[in-house]
């Protein structure tokens, strides 16, 4: 089997963007340590098709929010599987994850976030991407 991902969609308030941007930077280092291949997070800004249900119904975007759109690429779903057993338990992810996850502040509401593992069904890449 070829790659396989693990995707996500979540809201953050607007005023916290930067800091959860710095906390997801080092996520995804201790994640590329575990075997991930790269991480991607992008910042939703068109996000609305006429006739579909988007992503801010899904995840119940509020007026001060915005929302993040990621997915984590590992070479196959066993090095996923063992990396998502690992990761949690590196004692840097329970520095890095408190702050988001702290009541008081919230920057980071789980229970809104939408996320699954993915296997490949198509890959196409440019020509340019290739070399």
């Amino acid at each position: 089997m070829e790659n396989y991902i693990d995707g996500f969609v979540l809201p953050v308030p607007r005023i916290h963007l930067n800091e959860y941007e710095s906390v997801a930077k080092k996520v995804a280092e201790i994640l590329k340590e575990y075997g991930a291949l790269a991480y991607f997070e992008y910042v939703g800004e068109d996000l609305r098709l006429e006739g579909t249900r988007s992503f801010v119904e899904v995840v119940d975007l509020k007026e001060d929010e915005v929302i993040i759109f990621g997915w984590v690429l590992f070479p196959s779903k066993e090095t996923r599987d063992l990396a998502n057993k690992q990761v949690p338990n590196d004692p840097r992810m329970a520095e890095l994850i408190a702050p988001l996850t702290d009541s008081e502040r919230l920057i980071f509401d789980a229970e809104r976030m939408v996320y699954g593992g993915f296997q490949s069904l198509i890959q196409s890449i440019t020509k340019e991407d290739e070399k």
